[in-house]
């Protein structure tokens, strides 16, 4: 009895030790598994989960704008009073819902190049009011004249074409006017053949971004998504140094297996440049895990804080010999025209930067930016991309709408939340194929490392005992 008795329990540590073991080993096993299947998943070639969305996101992406509607267009103009901005929107238009074209998948290199056509569908339903809506505005031919024309002698003569037209300063119009596009009185009245439609976004539908050429990291998967080219090059000519690579991917997603202290380097046509976020928390979006990366305030410090933005510094003036923050000037990439982009508000701004305006309350939660990342295959399942668009304008005693002024503004025209964020049929067929598979297998894998650790432990301790008593 006594011997059945310990071949009993001898036996059971056995088993316990095997399940500890099995468990040990079902671990990494399942890790590689999981590893396997992720990473065929998201190679950006015809068949995989990821290529089907990449071509054609399943996500509705909104841009929502909002337009700073001056309130003192003449006191500013006249007396070169503070400009007084009222907030206006948004007026919100979805983006992104054409599918990329296209045009190359070379096998060789590991490459597909595709065309990302732009469009924009006005919704009503998500906007305060329609696009016929009608805001004062600076005006934006009025203000880049002196920037693009700095002879004294040709200013005289736009000046007398800004009269003829009645042009001023500011300007009223409608909210699609200012985003898509308006034949300018103050061009159209110049007798050369130049370009009379303005605007914001100027020319956007029926457009195409550029060519890119994507990395689809079949043979290296730290590389799926990321940009190789753009227009061809794997720079831009616009910058020199750092300020003209290309880096990143398009922000949809990143290549998998993301830990926390990965710096998240995205490019964005719009602004001409890449950038970057840093991890900032871990949230639950519709019962997944994701990881929050947010664009840190050093993206927009001063090159003294950040040399990498020393080519966004180019008006030595206005920025104090480059030591203001929280301004980036890009006029480079738009046709010399002076544009500053900034976060909202001038969120994260000198205080100088804004001194010279009224009524703006920058809030870090409603004006930052962010990106939710599921960290396993690197799918961006929520973003925020806001920014806003500025112009700088400077007295100019040669065009009578600018004479009087007697300070520099950076102009806040309007503000846009570009977001996108995963449907709820999306996000519950990937938590089907994703979440609940890495979950699952993650469990039986604790279940059986910590039965048999138990079972091991149980079973010696008794063995032990009887042992003990058998002695006695």
């Amino acid at each position: 009895m006594v011997c059945d008795r310990n071949c009993g329990l001898i036996a059971g540590a056995v088993i316990g030790a095997v399940l500890a073991v099995f468990g040990g080993i079902l671990m990494p096993v399942g890790d590689l598994l999981i590893e396997k299947t992720i990473k065929k998943e998201v190679v950006l070639e015809e068949g995989t989960i990821a290529f089907k969305n990449w071509v054609k996101t399943g996500t509705e992406v909104y841009r929502q704008i909002w337009i700073f509607d001056v309130q003192n267009p003449e006191e500013v103009a006249v007396n070169s009073s503070k400009i007084k901005v009222k907030q206006r929107g948004p007026y919100t238009y979805r983006v992104r819902y054409l599918a990329k074209e296209i045009i190359k998948q070379d096998s060789e290199t590991h490459t597909v190049s595709f065309n990302q056509h732009k469009g924009a569908i006005f919704e009503p339903s998500l906007s305060i009011g329609t696009e016929n809506d009608t805001f004062t505005v600076l005006n934006l031919a009025v203000a880049a004249a002196p920037h693009l024309y700095p002879s004294r002698f040709i200013q005289l003569i736009l000046n007398a074409f800004v009269k003829s037209s009645k042009s001023s300063m500011f300007q009223k119009r409608t909210v699609k006017e200012l985003l898509w596009g308006y034949t300018d009185p103050f061009l159209n009245a110049v007798p050369y053949p130049i370009s009379t439609t303005v605007g914001v976004f100027f020319p956007y539908n029926n457009t195409a971004d550029g060519v890119y050429k994507v990395f689809t990291g079949k043979d290296n998967i730290s590389k799926v998504a990321i940009i190789d080219t753009y227009k061809g090059k794997k720079t831009f000519s616009y910058w020199p140094s750092y300020c003209d690579m290309i880096n990143g991917t398009d922000a949809a997603s990143f290549p998998p297996f993301i830990e926390k202290t990965r710096v998240l380097q995205f490019f964005s046509s719009d602004i001409c440049r890449s950038m970057y976020a840093v991890f900032g928390s871990e949230i639950n979006l519709k019962g997944i895990p994701v990881y929050r990366f947010i664009l840190p305030s050093m993206v927009f410090a001063s090159p003294l804080q950040n040399p990498d933005n020393h080519c966004f510094c180019t008006e030595k003036t206005i920025s104090k010999n480059c030591t203001l923050y929280g301004v980036l000037d890009i006029g480079k990439c738009k046709g010399g025209k002076p544009v500053y982009i900034s976060l909202p508000h001038f969120l994260h701004a000198s205080p100088e930067i804004a001194k010279t305006i009224e009524g703006l309350n920058p809030n870090e939660e409603e004006h930052s930016t962010y990106l939710d990342v599921e960290p396993i295959t690197g799918f961006t399942l929520r973003a925020a991309k806001r920014l806003q668009i500025n112009m700088l304008v400077k007295p100019a005693k040669n065009i009578e709408a600018l004479k009087n002024l007697k300070q520099n503004y950076i102009v806040p025209i309007l503000w846009i939340n570009e977001t996108g964020t995963i449907g709820n049929k999306k996000a519950e067929m990937f938590r089907h194929q994703v979440t609940e598979k890495i979950n699952l297998l993650g469990l039986v894998e604790m279940i059986s490392l910590s039965v048999g650790v138990v079972m091991f432990i149980t079973f010696i301790i008794s063995y032990c005992t009887c042992r003990s008593k058998k002695v006695k």
